[in-house]
């Protein structure tokens, strides 16, 4: 598929430049909506139609330069081996016409330890948008590569509609406790990924609900899991691999100072509090899984406005709950 450069505007200021690339070819599209009878395949031929009136170029991001991400490490400190290899691909795209190419990764840890919030703070540095597939109780095959028009309420699967329908042409897309996917005799949901992680055959991708070929070689992948050995080894042959441990106590305190600090930062009414969290409010929220974090304090701020205060006590935050999500540690 070809790609041309381009001026992209109201985009972060490290994204001053991205290319257009073509995600599919607008002649095969026309020749398959050309085959359909005049009163068949409704949602097919609206599907074709949408590909024509929408045309085949996507936005193909990458930064002009190797970007800052002391925040990100701040932020995701015990995901420094992750964000070191995404530093690593963007350094080889620096300087370069060559778009993004991030080896499929494949985040291992415990739940709540925030591996779709380092999906979604990826996609952010990137510039790209995140899409998200979650495999847990998923055990149809469609679910990435779509299902036959031939079956009743068929449709695409969602690498289609993340290139077809959305901006980009280098998404990330996040698949979700890959090691949870269901499986039968008849369907296999990861069978897709045996294509669409190799950069290869992912630049023809056939989604089998509209039958074109897609580019899918851009796609950054993104795999999260608790137990790798569930996951078939020729899939894992397709990923880095890494380990993501707990948060040790000092590193759980500053994930709580990094968020109170975001929460803040991106609400109207964030400068109405303190710059800063107190510090037994971040010893509290210590002691919470990443994910529980970000709720704690929103019901922490609330409080505190309620009561008229411009900072957060410990008594606002949602004790009860905060008992009931306690995590291991490492020490």
């Amino acid at each position: 598929m070809e790609s041309r450069s381009t001026a992209l505007t109201a985009t972060p200021i490290h994204l001053p430049v991205a290319s257009m690339r073509s995600v599919y070819q607008t002649q095969d599209v026309e020749r398959k909506l050309a085959k359909l009878q005049s009163k068949e395949h409704e949602q097919l031929r609206s599907t074709y139609e949408r590909m024509l009136e929408r045309g085949p170029e996507r936005f193909q991001v990458k930064p002009s330069g190797i970007p800052e991400m002391a925040t990100l490490y701040q932020m995701l400190p015990n995901f420094t081996e992750a964000l070191d290899d995404v530093r690593r691909h963007v350094a080889l795209s620096h300087n370069s016409p060559d778009g993004l190419e991030v080896t499929p990764m494949l985040l291992l840890g415990p739940p709540g330890i925030g591996k779709t919030h380092f999906a979604r703070k990826l996609a952010e540095l990137l510039g790209t948008g995140m899409n998200l597939v979650p495999m847990s109780s998923m055990t149809a095959g469609w679910l990435l590569s779509g299902a036959s028009s031939q079956w009743k309420g068929a449709k695409p699967g969602k690498v289609f509609e993340a290139l077809v329908d959305g901006q980009y042409a280098n998404p990330v897309l996040v698949v979700d406790e890959i090691d949870k996917a269901g499986t039968d005799a008849q369907y296999d949901p990861l069978g897709a990924l045996y294509s669409l992680l190799e950069h290869d055959t992912a630049q023809n991708f056939v989604d089998e609900f509209a039958e074109v070929a897609i580019d899918a070689s851009q796609v950054i992948w993104i795999t999260t899991a608790n137990d790798e050995r569930a996951i078939p080894e020729p899939i894992l042959n397709r990923m880095n691999v890494f380990s993501i441990p707990a948060p040790t106590p000092e590193q759980a305190r500053q994930i709580a100072g990094q968020l109170y600090a975001g929460i803040r930062g991106e609400h109207g009414w964030g400068p109405q509090f303190q710059p800063e969290a107190q510090a037994d409010v971040l010893d509290t929220l210590a002691e919470l899984a990443p994910r529980e974090m970000r709720r704690a304090l929103m019901t922490g701020f609330g409080n505190a406005r309620l009561d008229g205060r411009d900072h957060v006590r410990v008594d606002d935050l949602p004790r009860p709950a905060a008992a009931k999500s306690r995590m291991g540690f490492v020490h």
